[in-house]
């Protein structure tokens, strides 16, 4: 027998339907929950029936063989064979992260496929990769943040068995996985919630639909619905920790914010385990109570993204201030990110036309806290072309980027491809089935575009095959130049980040970054290291506050002189000193 139960408040009647037979369903001790006991095979497909109308995919659904507007089938997560019994977990201070998406990883974009990758990684030098959403959404392609089915795993990448099979194979090699999870909303297509309960408020809004009800009549059920999920996710296919989606968007005014009781949660789970679990946060707020202990007053979260670090980087190296790089660009804004995690914090911000973000407590948080990266699925996916920074960079600058995340003292996050310099796009691309929001999709995004001077014409069509066909990496480039060179150097970077203790340091008090804004050199201090970057087009000596007896490693010819690197431009050395 098995028991079948559903949260429906507002229903008269309920119902579930097993292999094509509706059998009737009663009230369960919780309020609001419906429960049945039916025979069923290990392949039966259900849907439940609300006041006798049509079938529906269970909001809980462990698998959606058909699609997310099909059927729900039973998943047996104690049936499948794990191997990682020896898998401590992966602690998150020192880790490198690779951020990856199935479906344009690999041409085949299957969980099997991205497996036969993965000693690319090991070779790499990576502690974890950083999957994004893999909650099943409609069609067979897209990005994932459209997800609908919040506890079923997309079946075009392999379904529940093949993501399972997939963290197996990252734990066989020392690499732990953190999947990326949304919360904040859901998809359009096949968002089946509201029909069940009051999962929505209308008293809110996000920027890609209603918002979720955390707070109104009802939450206690939605909470406890988000709540369990993570946890389904953390114990059911055995992850290292979730990434969470844009959590600005999560408006909660109850007392206990929902981050904080799902970080409760997470912990007494890692208790259980006898593991860690960490929970990462995207937030746009620059503000550290995300990761502030809870017994401070804070959220408790592991870390959080640090969108600044980035915007510094990416305005400094291409030169672009348009939109929200118009107050990023300069040596100053590089080092007080280095230095001070953001750049907003508490200062005017010209893009949003306010001050914007916190300080940070250099001197209390640790920086493997925040996450630093040269790009991302977002900074690249959300130009208008999907454009890599390999698209405007040299390879010389490239490496000048890497350089900078990789030996900074936050926890760096590469993203795929990113570690060759990749010539491939990763564009903007859907499969959604129904015309009218295929269309409004693919107007909307040529309008929005539009408003910043880009021609319709040259922004892809998300839902055009070669959209998605652009987007898949091409393997064959890491082993042709450039590209194989700036994997060479990506390599032998992350391996001196693991060899050199100053590297991974995360006291941001002990950190120091000089420049010069006009010669147009940083420098960045880590203990006796010294990170030498000159971004000047000509061969210059960059002053060191001492005496560089070795380079340990560079992007082009490094000579140590009395009390300065020379090097050609753009370039980076990093130098020791005596």
């Amino acid at each position: 027998m098995t028991r079948f139960a559903v949260w429906a408040p507002s229903a008269a009647t309920a119902e579930v339907e097993v292999d094509g037979v509706r059998h009737a369903m009663h009230h369960a001790g919780r309020p609001g929950w419906w429960e049945a006991a039916v025979d069923t095979s290990a392949d039966s497909d259900y849907a439940f029936v609300l006041d006798s109308g049509a079938p529906l995919p269970d909001p809980r659904s462990p698998w959606q063989p058909h699609g997310v507007h099909g059927p729900s089938r039973l998943v047996d997560h104690a049936a499948f064979p794990w191997s990682d019994e020896g898998w401590r977990g992966l602690p998150l201070p020192g880790a490198v992260l690779y951020e990856l998406h199935v479906g344009t990883f690999t041409s085949a974009g299957t969980f099997a496929a991205a497996v036969d990758r993965l000693d690319h990684l090991v070779d790499l030098g990576v502690d974890c990769v950083e999957v994004m959403p893999v909650a099943a959404f409609p069609g067979r392609h897209g990005w994932g943040y459209d997800g609908v089915a919040l506890w079923a795993v997309h079946e075009p990448y392999g379904g529940p068995i093949g993501f399972k099979q997939f963290v197996d194979a990252c734990h066989a090699r020392n690499i732990g996985v953190v999947l990326d999870v949304v919360y904040n909303h859901l998809g359009p297509s096949g968002n089946y919630l509201d029909r069940f309960g009051p999962y929505f408020t209308r008293r809110h809004t996000t920027p890609w639909g209603t918002a979720v009800n955390l707070a109104d009549a009802g939450s206690d059920e939605v909470r406890r619905f988000i709540i369990d999920n993570a946890v389904m996710w953390l114990r059911d296919y055995h992850l290292d920790g979730l990434r969470l989606d844009a959590v600005h968007a999560l408006v909660d005014e109850r007392a206990t914010h929902l981050l904080e009781q799902l970080a409760v949660e997470v912990d007494a789970l890692a208790s259980a385990v006898r593991r860690p679990l960490f929970l990462i946060a995207e937030s746009d707020l620059n503000d550290a109570r995300l990761v502030t202990p809870r017994q401070s007053g804070g959220y408790g979260l592991t870390a959080q993204w640090d969108d600044d670090i980035h915007h510094a980087l990416h305005a400094l190296l291409t030169g672009e201030r348009q939109g929200y790089y118009a107050d990023f660009g300069s040596l100053a804004c590089l080092a007080t990110t280095l230095q001070r995690v953001f750049w907003h914090a508490g200062t005017w911000s010209s893009f949003r036309g306010r001050t914007h973000g916190r300080p940070v407590d250099v001197d209390v948080f640790p920086a493997y806290r925040f996450l630093a990266y040269l790009q991302n699925h977002d900074q690249v996916g959300n130009r208008a072309a999907g454009d890599r920074l390999s698209a405007t960079l040299s390879p010389e600058l490239l490496k000048v980027g890497a350089a900078l995340v990789l030996t900074a003292p936050y926890t760096p996050m590469l993203f795929m491809g990113e570690e060759w310099g990749a010539a491939t796009p990763w564009q903007f691309f859907t499969d959604h089935q129904e015309a009218a929001l295929a269309a409004a999709v693919r107007e909307g995004r040529r309008a929005e575009f539009a408003r910043h001077g880009w021609d319709a014409a040259d922004v892809p069509d998300p839902q055009a095959p070669s959209t998605v066909e652009r987007s898949r990496l091409d393997w064959a480039e890491p082993t042709r130049q450039p590209h194989a060179d700036v994997l060479d150097f990506y390599r032998r970077l992350i391996a001196l980040r693991r060899e050199v203790p100053a590297l991974t340091d995360p006291r941001l008090n002990r950190l120091q970054v000089r420049y010069d804004e006009e010669a147009q050199w940083l420098v960045v201090h880590r203990g006796r290291l010294r990170v030498v970057v000159n971004l000047a087009v000509h061969r210059q000596a960059v002053p060191v506050d001492g005496a560089p007896t070795a380079v340990l490693l560079a992007s082009s010819s490094a000579t140590c002189l009395d009390r300065a690197v020379q090097l050609d431009g753009p370039a980076v050395a990093i130098v020791e000193l005596a």
